[in-house]
């Protein structure tokens, strides 16, 4: 799957409808039935579907080595859950994956012709029509047969005084809210977007998607807002595009930060309740909810600007996620944070004539046991680890497996001398069906799953060679940095 990254400006708020009018309703027209509304007279149209943080697999023959993250197919979208986030999987056709950053929002144009969009007038018309001649005979009646005493119904308690168990969206999100930021990224020229962090520890430390700071690497801006308004300059600790895992620090940090409880993704089941928290669109604070709806499932993004590919072996999640969520936390029941929201599929184009992605219900997080490890060793020395296996593999999109191409990136061995692959007995042409009990069926799923692990893990590989298959033993490499 290859997915997107995005982010952009605020939306301003949406207009809204004038109250109806006091004065009695005028007559309707002679023929027409009573109550009726009028006809809408330029509908809109229904809107169009974009993809976003799309980055797919691959599309030549020779891929770069899977310690680093090649770059992205020349059709993969940008990144767009999410500062946006993308998605997409081998042999995923179609629209691009995408999450996360928000970008301007634009109200659709009309559109001549009748459609949909009349239809929506149409009933919104009659709702206040009727709304009005209801309230006035409503109004009227109780005034006539008022006899002194009151007509009021009281709530037993008070919305102040419902009690929220624990284990409810409620009481999650009311705990999880004052440890969740907006973070507005802009370049040194002013480029950038909207994404969303959470508090890593009482030090400051913020985690999010580096697709959500990229901009502000390099001599940009970076701030943290907290819900309550409280607004703090951060900085660029570390960043690592091949994860698309970032952690930035405030400046001036206050001591009461109160960092999320992580939870263990790998105990995560399909079917799990979510909870996600971000910005969507610029919408700062949101909460959505839904399930797991799958596990490992292997996400290519890019940011759209032609920078390297990310790869993740994701949670997959039907809670909504739109450009803005990017960076956000991703909760269980309990509130544990489980994955860091960061990509979208989305449809091929943008509704509404925003040029965005939109939420279909299929959004994906960076399980959080490895983005732990990630915002730990950024921590510590400010370079991301990458886990290796010293062999190069093809980006093409195949269900057929990974398979270690016959020439390296630049004129290189394909297999590096002395490396895991070459120490396991791996040779160019092999195809690799499986590491350890996953199912690699391109090469960006073997990537992702290589980058689940950390250097030194010992893993078994299944590979084909001469249309046999065969298994071997081998211990991952390491890489530090991202060039």
């Amino acid at each position: 799957m290859s997915t997107e990254n995005e982010g952009t400006a605020v939306p301003p708020a949406p207009s809204a409808p004038p109250p109806p009018a006091d004065a009695p309703a005028a007559s309707a027209p002679q023929g027409a039935h009573p109550g009726s509304a009028p006809a809408a007279g330029d509908p809109y149209g229904p809107p169009a579907a974009q993809a976003h943080h799309d980055a797919g697999a691959g599309e030549s023959s020779s891929a770069p080595d899977p310690s680093w993250p090649p770059p992205p197919p020349p059709s993969t979208p940008a990144y767009g859950g999410d500062g946006g986030a993308g998605h997409g999987a081998a042999g995923h056709g179609g629209g691009g994956w995408g999450a996360g950053w928000g970008t301007t929002h634009q109200q659709p144009a009309p559109k001549n012709g009748r459609g949909r969009g009349g239809l929506v007038a149409a009933v919104l018309v009659a709702a206040l029509v009727a709304g009005g001649l209801g309230g006035g005979l409503g109004y009227t009646l109780a005034r006539e047969n008022d006899s002194g005493g009151s007509t009021t119904v009281s709530s037993a308690t008070s919305g102040g005084n419902v009690k929220r168990d624990p284990g409810t969206v409620a009481a999650v999100a009311a705990a999880a809210l004052p440890s969740t930021v907006t973070i507005e990224a802009a370049s040194s020229s002013g480029e950038g977007g909207t994404g969303t962090g959470f508090v890593f520890d009482k030090q400051g430390h913020i985690v999010t998607n580096n697709h959500v700071v990229a901009d502000a690497v390099d001599g940009g801006n970076l701030s943290a807002t907290f819900p309550n308004g409280k607004k703090y300059e951060a900085e660029v600790v570390g960043n690592a595009q091949g994860y698309d895992v970032a952690v930035i620090k405030l400046k001036n940090a206050p001591s009461d930060l109160k960092p999320l409880t992580l939870g263990n993704s790998d105990d995560v089941a399909v079917g799990d309740s979510t909870i996600a928290i971000g910005a969507p669109f610029g919408l700062s604070n949101t909460v959505t909810t839904g399930i797991i709806s799958a596990k490992n499932r292997p996400v290519a993004s890019s940011d759209g600007t032609g920078s390297k590919a990310s790869y993740m072996s994701a949670l997959q999640t039907d809670a909504s996620i739109n450009p803005g969520n990017s960076g956000g936390p991703l909760l269980d029941a309990q509130g544990n944070v489980i994955g860091i929201n960061s990509a979208i599929q989305s449809t091929s184009n943008g509704g509404f004539g925003t040029g965005q992605a939109g939420s279909i219900g299929l959004g994906f997080a960076i399980p959080i046991n490895q983005a732990e490890y990630v915002a730990q060793e950024l921590i510590r020395t400010g370079k991301p680890v990458y886990a290796k296996i010293g062999a190069s593999v093809s980006l093409e999109d195949t269900t057929n497996g990974a398979k270690i191409t016959e020439q390296g990136v630049g004129g290189t061995e394909p297999v590096d001398p002395g490396g895991p692959a070459d120490k396991a007995g791996l040779k160019p042409g092999d195809v690799i069906t499986k590491l350890d009990d996953r199912v690699i069926d391109s090469g960006p799923t073997l990537i992702g799953e290589i980058w689940t692990h950390k250097p030194g893990d010992e893993v078994t590989i299944t590979y084909e060679r001469g249309g046999k298959e065969h298994t071997t033993e081998l211990t991952l490499g390491s890489r530090v940095g991202d060039s």
